[in-house]
């Protein structure tokens, strides 16, 4: 790396330099969606976590993002707000690729076949 050229002021951004903000984690991302589920049907943490089979303070930490559902607990929770996992996935699908940064990434691809049908492979 060459040295600075003396004779140049140091240059001042116009406007600051941002950190790119950290993607949702998907328990924040539950529990908000889960809320708002049980929000919209005027319903209780006592009345869900009832019906689920879970505790309150469980089901309050999970709406509050502080703990991350077993697949087993997203599955009663979502039973008992007559929904289904994969709705509240793809609820949260869209949730998060509205709200993250665009990147463009390149990747590999190799089809393969083999006896029993084609499968595609990705490299990073």
């Amino acid at each position: 790396m060459s040295p600075k050229p003396s004779h140049l002021a140091p240059v001042t951004p116009i406007r600051p330099v941002r950190e790119a903000e950290p993607a949702p984690l998907l328990r924040d991302v539950f529990g908000r969606l889960l809320r708002r589920a049980r929000q919209d049907q005027g319903r209780t943490l006592a009345d869900v976590s009832g019906d689920a089979g879970v505790s309150l303070p469980y089901l309050s930490e999970v709406e509050r993002g502080l703990k991350e559902p077993s697949s087993e607990v997203l599955e009663a929770l979502c039973g008992a707000l007559g929904a289904s996992v994969a709705e509240l996935l793809g609820a949260a699908h869209r949730e998060l690729t509205s709200t993250a940064p665009r990147e463009v990434t390149t990747r590999r691809t190799t089809s393969v076949t083999s006896g029993q049908g084609q499968a595609l492979l990705l490299a990073a």
